[in-house]
């Protein structure tokens, strides 16, 4: 694998953690706002599934990850930032 490719690879997989972290934010703060219990049992699903997806990309992200690289490269932090998240 060349390194423009693990980079990208990597910073993508960061970008998909980053509009995870802010989903699950959105339906965390609706979480037993509804009067329905359906509703608010939906939320509470989709707020869960937030969560396991987080988890998974953290760990696809974590194997491809070299033990040197721990900080967010300034292109990934420029995209968020430009994202809004």
């Amino acid at each position: 694998m060349s390194d423009d490719y693990a980079r990208g690879r990597r910073d993508g997989l960061r970008l998909a953690l980053s509009i995870l972290a802010a989903e699950e934010a959105k339906w965390e703060a609706l979480l037993g706002e509804s009067p329905s219990w359906r509703t608010n049992a939906t939320r509470a699903i989709r707020h869960k599934a937030y969560q396991v997806a987080s988890k998974r990309v953290q760990t696809a992200l974590n194997r491809v990850l070299p033990k040197s690289e721990t900080t967010l490269p300034s292109e990934v932090a420029s995209m968020i930032d430009q994202a809004g998240l």
